[in-house]
């Protein structure tokens, strides 16, 4: 499989595959492809794996799509103002994404729902309490909000995160949500209650526009209900 990451403020990633490679992505994940994609729509790995999925921000059925008949292209597209990162899923390599952040794979890619291992924190937390874990084998493509900035920490490093700006990490590293300290700093500081210490080593990706924080932004202009 090849591909091509195109367009900056609302990207698509667009895949040229070989007869009889398979694609997968939620329902309504694909944008436009060449006549010989066949579509099958399946639990993929049974109501278990469905219901994890469902929690982990996902559908409980995907769509698998395969080129038939020789070569084939199909495209998904970002659903919000964004990027699209690839990644390479290996048995060695896992990776946690923020929720819903999964676009597409290839057919030998899981997601399964991450926990935050800290129950309470994560609870109170909001987004970084359930989270999206990537394992298999093949290349993956995740949908993150507005501009992503990479880090790489080293055994011990660690990085304090606005919750809501962790895209996505590779499971080498933890994470823990904690309080603002001080009651001050939480009631008057405008910077939410929780923040989000991620600790090395690994990889880390953080985006700058939170679909969440564009939600809050966004809600006192809406009209009211009656």
């Amino acid at each position: 499989m090849r591909y091509k990451i195109q367009g900056e403020t609302l990207p698509v990633v667009v895949c040229y595959l070989e007869g009889g490679e398979r694609m997968i992505t939620e329902g309504g994940g694909m944008a436009w492809m060449s006549p010989n994609m066949l579509m099958e729509t399946t639990t993929n790995g049974g109501l278990g794996k469905a219901f994890g999925r469902m929690f982990a921000g996902e559908r409980m059925f995907q769509n698998i799509y395969t080129a038939q008949g020789g070569n084939g292209m199909i495209a998904f597209a970002s659903s919000f103002p964004g990027s699209i990162e690839a990644f390479e899923i290996t048995p060695g390599r896992e990776m946690i994404f923020q929720k819903s952040a999964f676009l597409a794979g290839e057919a030998g890619v899981q997601i399964s729902v991450f926990f935050n291992k800290k129950f309470s924190s994560g609870l109170f937390g909001g987004e970084g309490f359930i989270m999206q874990k990537i394992s298999g084998q093949g290349i993956v493509f995740a949908e993150f909000d507005g501009h992503v900035v990479q880090y790489e920490l080293q055994p011990g490093q660690q990085i304090v995160v606005d919750t809501g700006h962790l895209a996505a990490m590779e499971t080498t590293c933890t994470m823990e949500i904690k309080n603002v300290p001080g009651v001050k700093n939480m009631l008057f500081g405008g910077e939410g209650l929780f923040n989000t210490v991620i600790s090395g080593p690994g990889k880390v990706w953080l985006q700058t526009m939170p679909i969440s924080n564009v939600a809050g932004v966004l809600r006192p202009y809406l009209p009211s209900g009656s």
